[in-house]
């Protein structure tokens, strides 16, 4: 299986939820081996979406290089990576990715818009060999061996809206736009409340997240999945562990798990080669996970 960008370039323009300002975002075709990079048109600096350049996990994934930031890439790269898409420039020229819906669902449009284009060099995956977990508290996340590459998430909150929440997913492009997708951020009002205190989420809107009081849900329109809350957390996973820039086989785990949980794991999983293994996608590989990115 080839590596992949897209077919042409394409442009958007939506909030970023922190700063509250339009933000433009620009997704351009890259050769064969160059990654997923990050470019601020505003200063003229490239990031490449890798774990060694992620410096902020506290209330999104944040990536830094020389001074220059950018914040909440997690939605995007989770897009980009169940559309198989191993190359692909992505300019704003602000230090926030666009919110949007506050789910991968626009970028799912822009993609279908712009379209898939293979290029020369076999795809790369990364299969993994053993066990590897980090614990924080009752807080936990894992990664082990597995046939496939799964996605496995509890959540469990003291909320009458969400409650205790598991799903378990079997990742493909196709179910990926099904059923993980539509999935929004979600948070509590009196969050939202003290983030604004300290000039935090001032994009937020009920257009743009899941918002809730102590007893109910804000929102005006019904949640797009029963489970929206647990399937909105493995959208993050999926888009924290994109930063090992291929497809990883193996399965993912998490109890009640976290953005700086996802980065931790990444940077345990490369702390030892013999974690891991990188293979070519040739055809050793191809009957088994050609149909995952169809």
């Amino acid at each position: 299986m080839k590596q992949r960008t897209i077919a042409k370039a394409i442009k958007s323009i939506g909030i970023g939820l922190h700063k509250g300002n339009p933000v433009e975002i620009l997704l351009e075709p890259l050769e064969a081996d160059m990654g997923i990079q990050f470019y601020r048109t505003d200063l003229g600096i490239t990031i490449e979406a890798t774990p060694n350049n992620v410096v902020d996990t506290k209330m999104a994934t944040v990536i830094g290089k020389n001074g220059a930031t950018i914040s909440t890439i997690e939605h995007l790269l989770a897009v980009v990576y169940s559309y198989g898409i191993d190359n692909l420039r992505i300019s704003l020229n602000s230090s926030e990715v666009p919110i949007m819906d506050g789910s991968g669902a626009s970028f799912c449009m822009m993609l279908d818009e712009a379209g898939i284009m293979k290029l020369s060099a076999n795809k790369k995956i990364m299969i993994i060999k053993k066990n590897i977990s980090y614990k924080d508290g009752k807080k936990w996340t894992k990664i082990s061996p597995s046939a496939h590459a799964e996605y496995d998430f509890t959540i469990d909150f003291n909320h009458p809206v969400i409650q205790k929440q598991k799903y378990n997913f079997i990742f493909s492009k196709k179910d990926f736009i099904k059923d993980i997708s539509k999935a929004r951020t979600f948070g509590f009002l009196k969050d939202v409340q003290a983030l604004r205190s300290m000039g935090l989420a001032l994009g937020g809107s009920l257009d743009n997240a899941i918002v809730l009081d102590d007893k109910k849900m804000l929102n005006s329109d019904p949640l797009r999945y029963q489970n929206e809350f647990v399937r909105h957390k493995i959208l993050d996973a999926i888009g924290d562990l994109s930063l090992m820039g291929m497809p990883i086989i193996g399965k993912y785990e998490s109890f009640a798990g976290s953005h700086s949980l996802n980065h931790i794991l990444t940077l345990e999983i490369l702390k030892d080669k013999e974690n891991y293994e990188v293979k070519y996608f040739d055809k050793e590989y191809y009957n088994a996970y050609s149909k995952v990115f169809a």
